[in-house]
């Protein structure tokens, strides 16, 4: 029978406790968010709101076309010119999501002949740039820049190594200069995604390789996601302008696909500019991550120590992380939860969002309904 193989796997899943399901949320949900990626409390704000609206009612509701066609505006070149004004590098590249973002960077930057050096601890978009890359891929130990170096050391031809800056499974950030020194050592380039740094580490939220000293290197390419911080929908890359101009000319994911939305354009542009104007909020995301872990640890959690704004804590199983999660929102609390393959040590967790617009109030809540419903 046609896709009878769909039925085992089906039953396979779940047996091992990993069956997925959507959810749909009302616009007015009463639970207290620490699940979405929200880090900056921006996607119901009044001005990101209104720059989607207006974008929406000057440019229409969709694209139209590829970006080579018809689908760049001249709000696409706003955003592309500011973004990568604000980072600290010479050029940016503007795509329908993060992961179009992720996979353009990674097989336009990967040659055949060349050698792709991964982080075990990479996010799938990143792994699946890998395999879809006409180089070779070696994956490496996680956070290593020893084993990185190693790695480079026996390539012959191109190579670049491909990390998270922020891992987005247990909040921990990547040895970026580290990673950095070891790609120089072998000429090699460095591609970062920064999906997880981007509004909440570096100045005023410029993200992880401004904080390193790495912002405008000639030899880091940066990936970006307007889906988290800017509270929009969208990726980026950044780089040198050589290297963008070949993602043009050479990213299947840009050239073949429909460009981003004007009005996800927009809400990430008047983001941009609001996170302009107020840099506190990168700090306050950063504090309120720091006072969920402090609090957690307190209560008896096995919480990951947060290098940026996510906040991890230990689930004993797949079964009981998801009925934590399912009893936590219950409480009025809707958190993350993670399981396999999702996460790639096989340890289930709950996952929490640190938002910079939380109150000191609603961070002890959380803490309460977490303990509460502990398995």
């Amino acid at each position: 029978m046609a896709f009878g193989w769909i039925d085992e796997q089906a039953s396979a899943r779940r047996r091992a406790g990993l069956v997925r399901t959507l959810r749909p949320r009302p616009a007015d949900s009463p639970l207290l968010d620490l699940a979405s990626n929200d880090y900056l409390g921006l996607a119901h704000h009044p001005e990101i709101i209104e720059g989607a609206a207006g974008a929406a009612r000057t440019w229409g509701g969709g694209a139209t076309g590829s970006r080579l066609v018809t689908g760049t505006t001249e709000l696409h070149g706003e955003l592309e010119r500011e973004l990568a004004a604000f980072c600290g590098f010479e050029a940016a590249l503007v795509f329908s999501s993060g992961y179009a973002a992720n996979l353009a960077a990674v097989t336009a930057l990967a040659p055949h002949g060349s050698l792709v050096v991964s982080d075990a601890g990479n996010h799938a978009s990143l792994i699946d740039g890998c395999r879809l890359a006409r180089g070779t891929t070696q994956v490496v130990g996680h956070a290593d820049p020893d084993a990185v170096r190693k790695a480079l050391g026996a390539a012959e031809g191109p190579a670049i190594a491909v990390s998270d800056t922020v891992f987005s499974v247990d909040g921990d950030a990547a040895p970026l200069t580290g990673l950095a020194a070891a790609c120089r050592a072998h000429g090699a380039g460095l591609v970062v995604d920064d999906a997880h740094g981007l509004g909440v580490l570096g100045d005023g939220g410029r993200g992880a390789p401004w904080a390193a000293g790495l912002a405008g290197a000639p030899d880091v390419v940066v990936t970006v996601t307007l889906s988290k911080s800017l509270g929009s929908q969208g990726g980026a890359v950044l780089g040198p302008a050589k290297v963008i101009d070949h993602l043009v000319n050479a990213a299947r994911t840009f050239i073949f696909d429909t460009g981003l939305a004007p009005a996800a354009t927009g809400a990430a542009l008047a983001a941009l500019r609001l996170l302009r104007r107020e840099p506190e909020r990168a700090a306050r995301a950063r504090e309120v991550a720091r006072a969920l872990h402090a609090r957690l640890t307190a209560s008896g959690h096995e919480a990951v120590r947060p290098d940026a704004a996510v906040v991890s804590v230990r689930a004993p199983s797949p079964d009981q992380a998801v009925r934590w999660a399912s009893d936590c929102r219950a409480a009025g609390l809707a958190v993350g939860c993670f399981r396999p393959p999702s996460v790639p040590d096989g340890v289930s967790r709950l996952r929490l969002t640190a938002r910079a617009d939380l109150t000191e109030a609603q961070i002890d809540r959380a803490v309460g309904i977490i303990g509460d419903t502990r398995p």
